[in-house]
């Protein structure tokens, strides 16, 4: 950050013209697909860099899509921080949950979606943990819990479950 956080502001409005409209244009696109193979490969570090693979609801094709994985009491999150009209949304929601994560690995998982009510400790881990996604969403990361409340029926959060823990 510099003076009048003009650095940090130019980001800002630089992601925030990736997703116009609450779509990647393009460019987001191209660089979506580069993160998606990067972070399924499991050499970029952290692991909470992965990549979400789900049916497409219309084609069926399986769309790789990169995403951030939050922890949280012991818990992995995922947040769409676009809103509940993604696409990835929409296809995991006609997957009915269930998708891959990959980081050097596959891993069949479901996801749930969590209850409005329950999304605000998730979504402040989020920000902490997803720098990218801070211009997307309209909550200083260091806000009280208070904040994160009033934004979170809009903000889909799912928890993800192994399959084979959830079996067991």
């Amino acid at each position: 950050m510099t003076v009048n956080g003009t650095v940090t502001d130019g980001l800002h409005r630089y992601s925030r013209w990736l997703y116009r409209g609450g779509h990647p244009n393009g460019l987001a696109r191209a660089l979506n697909r580069i993160s998606a193979v990067l972070h399924s490969t499991g050499v970029v570090l952290p692991d909470r860099l992965a990549t979400l693979e789900v049916p497409g609801r219309r084609t069926g094709r399986l769309i790789s899509f990169p995403v951030v994985v939050a922890d949280h009491e012991g818990e992995r999150y995922l947040v769409a921080m676009l809103g509940a009209d993604t696409n990835w949304v929409r296809n995991v929601q006609a997957a009915e949950g269930r998708v891959v994560l990959r980081h050097g690995r596959r891993e069949r998982v479901r996801l749930e979606e969590v209850e409005p009510g329950l999304r605000a400790p998730v979504l402040r881990r989020y920000l902490a943990v997803a720098p990218g996604a801070r211009p997307h969403i309209p909550v200083d990361r260091h806000a009280p819990l208070e904040d994160f409340e009033r934004v979170a029926a809009r903000i889909p959060v799912f928890r993800v479950v192994n399959v084979r823990q959830a079996a067991g």
